[in-house]
């Protein structure tokens, strides 16, 4: 193993969009339970609360994952991380898939898939920052992060799917079926590339990379705050849109499948959002970009809520553009902290930011669960989601204020 950057080997776009597409498929059952909730409340007889907390239970799990793997990348390369996390994720997704049939079960099967699925994150945010050239990372990063999105919109398309012809087990069983197609492209597309191991520095310890270097811990605060608004915001926006429906007059079941369509189409107009705001940071620099995704965000959230009985010409639009400012954000913070810290200690880096962002977004759902709880009446669709959005909000103003407060020429720009 090398670490001259004159014998990388090219990543080409089409190793680009072959890694994207496994991730899209190993994705799909990453939105299973959000599509799922109205059904589950009323099949299972669980509160919003305890339905949060099946989310929250995956999210706990992935952050954990993110954590692990991350950090093994250094010691074992991102490359053999990522072959793992793949074949693990498909194995527990079809167990999910088949065997969930119950809150208990639900709870323990949903956080092994979580368990399962850092690896094709984080590993593979330290393998693009590795192999692609330093005038295009951004853009790469963008494919990376704008494929989740895309894997999210098929997870919500399979679960709507699914639930029209077979209720929500129809949507467990297909969504746990794609990340077998996934792992498999995974694995064809990271053959040719090496499994690269940086030599590390013995008088420097990760910690004093996230501790003393001032851009690291504004990167992974403003990544933690972000990550609260835009895990909540995912996990509860296919009720809320599922909600807005009913509100109109539409049965749950059909409200349910619409609010998971169209959450899918969220997810398709966020993974734009990725591509075009990792290619613009390659060009108009970092910290702008951050700054204002940051703050446009953070408005949107204090407003969305407040929309759920706007007519859908209102609505749909705002619903756009809140899912484009959200996640545009994403690859811009990760490939502005692969430029703030030293090669050889990225992947720990990412390991506490991802436990800690994670960490964050698995409480957004339950915390917001449990204010649509207090601020509606029991039983009833939700009417009054400002709140609870706007709880989320705050996690977007944080992340604002870590944005302004980054160097001019952060990350290299």
């Amino acid at each position: 193993m090398t670490t001259a950057a004159a014998s990388r080997p090219a990543l080409t776009l089409g190793r680009i969009v072959g890694l994207c597409v496994a991730r899209v498929f190993l994705f799909a059952s990453f939105m299973t339970v959000a599509a799922s909730i109205p059904l589950l409340k009323a099949d299972w007889g669980i509160t919003a609360t305890a339905a949060g907390a099946i989310v929250t239970s995956f999210t706990v799990g992935y952050a954990i994952s993110l954590f692990v793997f991350a950090w093994a990348s250094d010691y074992y390369g991102a490359k053999r991380m990522a072959i793992v996390s793949a074949v693990a994720a498909a194995v527990t997704s079809l167990v999910f898939g088949f065997l969930a049939d119950d809150w208990w079960s639900a709870m323990i099967l949903y956080a092994l898939v979580g368990l399962a699925q850092g690896g094709v994150y984080t590993p593979l945010i330290v393998l693009f920052a590795d192999e692609a050239a330093p005038e295009a990372r951004g853009n790469a990063m963008g494919w990376l992060i704008g494929s989740t999105s895309a894997g999210y919109a098929l997870s919500l398309a399979a679960v709507g799917l699914g639930i029209a012809v077979g209720g929500w087990q129809g949507g467990f069983v297909l969504s746990g079926l794609l990340p077998t197609v996934g792992a498999a492209l995974l694995l064809i597309h990271l053959r040719p590339i090496e499994n690269r191991i940086h030599p590390r520095s013995h008088d420097m310890r990760a910690r004093d990379q996230l501790l003393k270097n001032r851009e690291a811990r504004l990167l992974v605060s403003g990544y933690t705050a972000h990550c609260w608004e835009l895990l909540g915001m995912w996990a509860w926006i296919p009720a809320f849109l599922a909600a807005s429906f009913a509100l109109a007059g539409a049965a749950t079941a059909s409200a349910t499948v619409s609010g998971a369509y169209l959450s899918g189409l969220l997810h398709l107009f966020g993974a734009t959002a990725a591509f075009s705001m990792g290619w613009l940071s390659d060009r108009a620099g970092r910290k702008p970009v951050l700054v204002a995704l940051a703050i446009a965000g953070t408005a949107l959230s204090m407003l969305i809520g407040w929309l759920v009985a706007a007519p859908a010409l209102v609505l749909l639009p705002v619903a756009l553009i809140y899912a484009f400012v959200c996640l545009g954000d994403s690859p811009v913070l990760s490939i502005a902290l692969a430029e703030a810290v030293r090669p050889g200690y990225l992947g720990a880096v990412l390991a506490w930011r991802s436990l800690l962002g994670f960490g964050a977004g698995a409480a957004a759902p339950i915390a917001f669960g449990a204010v649509i709880d207090l601020t509606n009446a029991p039983g009833a669709t939700p009417v009054l989601w400002g709140p609870a959005f706007m709880l989320l909000g705050a996690g977007g103003a944080l992340a604002s204020l870590c944005a302004l407060a980054l160097r001019g020429a952060a990350a290299g720009r």
